[in-house]
C-alpha cells in the first residue's frame, strides 16, 4: 500500500482540513480558559461545531479575502464564536418554524388547534 502523496491532494482540501483544524483549535483554547464545569459530550460537540464553521467560512471567504494571515485569523475568531452563532442560528429557525405553524393553525402536541 503506497502513501498519498501530498502533491496529490486537492487545493480545496487541504484548505478545509486546515480551517477545520485551525476552528477546533481556538475551541480548545476556549474551553482550556473557561472555569465552568463541562462533560465531555458537550466539548466534543463544541469543538466538532467549531471545526464545521471554520471549515464552511474558509470556503466562504476563499475569494474575498487574499491575505492568508487574515483568512486565517478570521476562520479562527469564527471557530471561537461557533457556539453562539449556531445557538443563534437554531432559536431563529425554530422561532420562524412556530410562527410558520400558527399561520397554517396546525395541532399542538394535546391535540387541540392553535389560534392565529
Amino acid at each position: 500500500m503506497s502513501a498519498m502523496n501530498p502533491e496529490e491532494i486537492p487545493h480545496e482540501v487541504k484548505d478545509g482540513l486546515v480551517a477545520s483544524t485551525l476552528g477546533g483549535l481556538a475551541m480548545t483554547a476556549r474551553l482550556l480558559l473557561s472555569t465552568e464545569p463541562v462533560t465531555i459530550g458537550w466539548v466534543i460537540r463544541r469543538v466538532f461545531a467549531a471545526a464545521i464553521t471554520a471549515a464552511l467560512v474558509g470556503y466562504g471567504i476563499q475569494e474575498h479575502i487574499q491575505s492568508p494571515g487574515l483568512r486565517m485569523g478570521v476562520v479562527g475568531a469564527c471557530g471561537y464564536c461557533a457556539p453562539e452563532a449556531l445557538d443563534f442560528l437554531l432559536k431563529y429557525v425554530k422561532a420562524r418554524g412556530q410562527t410558520e405553524l400558527k399561520k397554517v393553525g396546525v395541532k399542538n402536541a394535546k391535540g387541540k388547534r392553535k389560534r392565529k
